[in-house]
């Protein structure tokens, strides 16, 4: 299981107004900032997205590899993946494959792709034997 994973990114302010709007369906509504002074010598700036305690999903500021990363962020039912999707459209992403059954991995796998701003691919994924 991962810990914790950092995405860099050209636009704080805005990529941080995108995942809260994109995340808050769900559950993931919990913000931390994290100052890097605080850290190590060069350490950077970290801003934060968790649940239940637990921050997770951070945002830092730096080079941008857009296609070098995709992340996978879980869903609780369908309708989460649908309004998360949606979320995401309205915040600026761009469709990267509608909400809707992955039938070549499984056909309970659930799923909507899109791109971030800074074009990271993001999946929220609905696996129902995995609830």
């Amino acid at each position: 299981m991962l810990d914790h994973v950092f995405l860099s990114v050209s636009d704080l302010d805005r990529s941080i107004a995108f995942y809260t709007a994109t995340l808050a369906p769900l559950g993931i509504t919990q913000r931390v900032d994290y100052d890097g002074k605080d850290g190590p010598p060069g350490h950077p700036d970290l801003k934060g997205f968790g649940a239940k305690g637990r921050m997770f999903f951070w945002l830092r500021p730096g080079i941008v590899e857009g296609g070098a990363a995709h992340v996978g962020f879980v869903a609780n039912s369908k309708d989460e993946v649908n309004a998360a999707y949606a979320a995401a459209i309205a915040a600026g992403a761009t469709d990267n494959g509608a909400p809707g059954a992955r039938l070549h991995y499984d056909p309970r796998y659930y799923a909507a792709n899109v791109l971030d701003p800074d074009g990271y691919s993001l999946e929220f994924t609905y696996k129902s034997w995995q609830h």
